[in-house]
């Protein structure tokens, strides 16, 4: 299974079909069916919402969702982080709503990079039934009391912590059962469309034009990419949506820490020179080897696994113990935060004054 999503992954991403291998290329017929047939449950899924056949929750408090329109590497889970923890700053507690992929492991990273927020986060596949859940056990606090005074200010008492603020969706786009007041739509700057099929035979969710759904588009990995391909993805989503506002982000490196001790940060030189081996199994391996490299490590090498890849014996945040066994090297993981690269007057504060506006003027027009 892991060497056919290899095989599916390279298809996706290759624009000049000529370039794919023979075995590859007689996958093609089978691929473009299925995608034919994926294709027709969108757009009938689609009309069954559009009519209101199928309907959609709508919570008491805004809904943010953070998605994508291809598979892995766009960096979602990162900007949920980073919009949590935002909030908590604000002392308003976000409830994050995760399906759970492979076991749960970004769920995990979730809850540790969040640990002393007053965060909470959901696992489940029917999040409107998870976050029904979580508003009954801790309540929730009326929007107005924090929008239209200004999410930046404190919230009257700390006594609210408890209580939920805000609903921040992770890998929501597609998810339309749930009502969503703020559409954050992610973009690899490295892939950001592969051959523009939709999948299997391309890496696309749906189809470009629902960009047009987007308030804010997100291109991250934004720091490996050159000026000319940051302008020309840039351009493409203006064409779909002149309005639509654009950001820019990395991922910086924090520090590595030893497998057995998550509490012992060692710092980034530590590779120096060093001949280091890259295991991943993440959406964009490029982008995490490519950051390895600039860290000044003498050699990398690197083992890639598909996104979400089940190990059988698993990665750090589904099965430590198993890095355990591989002494005498010494194995370490690597911490990383997403950052907003200021571009255009276009910075952190920007992006999180934008977010409040949005939210203000999304909630102040709905119907509750």
């Amino acid at each position: 299974m892991e060497k056919l999503r290899r095989v599916v992954n390279e298809i996706a991403y290759t624009q000049d079909c000529a370039k794919l291998s023979t075995l590859n290329r007689s996958l093609l017929p089978v691929l473009k069916v299925v995608s034919s047939l994926y294709r027709v449950a969108l757009y009938l899924r689609l009309y069954l919402y559009h009519f209101g056949l199928l309907s959609k929750h709508r919570l008491p408090v805004p809904v943010i969702s953070v998605g994508n329109l291809t598979w892995g590497g766009n960096g979602k889970t990162p900007m949920v982080e980073f919009i949590a923890e935002w909030l908590a700053d604000s002392e308003i507690s976000p409830l994050i709503l995760t399906r759970g992929y492979a076991g749960g492991d970004e769920a995990r990273m979730l809850t540790r990079h969040l640990l002393g927020t007053p965060a909470k986060i959901g696992m489940g596949a029917n999040r409107a039934a998870t976050a029904a859940c979580f508003l009954k056990q801790y309540g929730y606090i009326d929007p107005k009391s924090y929008l239209f005074e200004g999410v930046n200010q404190k919230v009257q008492s700390p006594l609210n912590l408890g209580q939920i603020g805000v609903v921040v969706l992770d890998d929501g786009m597609q998810h339309w059962s749930l009502h969503r007041d703020l559409e954050i739509v992610m973009v690899n700057g490295l892939s950001p469309w592969g051959n523009h099929q939709l999948i299997p035979l391309g890496p696309l969710r749906e189809p470009l034009t629902a960009l047009r759904r987007a308030d804010v588009a997100v291109v991250h990995h934004a720091n490996l990419v050159p000026e000319q391909s940051l302008k020309d993805i840039e351009l493409m989503m203006q064409e779909l949506k002149e309005s639509l506002s654009i950001f820019f982000t990395r991922m910086s490196p924090l520090h590595f820490f030893e497998v057995g001790n998550i509490n012992f940060r060692i710092p980034l030189d530590v590779i120096q020179d060093a001949i280091v081996l890259c295991v991943s199994a993440i959406g964009s391996a490029n982008a995490f080897v490519q950051g390895i490299e600039k860290m000044g490590a003498f050699y990398v090498d690197r083992i890639d696994f598909t996104d979400h890849h089940s190990f059988q014996t698993k990665d750090y945040d589904r099965d430590p113990e198993i890095l355990n066994h591989l002494s005498p090297f010494k194995v370490m993981a690597l911490r990383s935060e997403l950052q907003i690269i200021p571009r255009r007057q276009h910075t952190k504060d920007d992006f999180r004054e934008l977010l409040k506006e949005l939210l203000e003027v999304k909630w102040s027009g709905a119907k509750h």
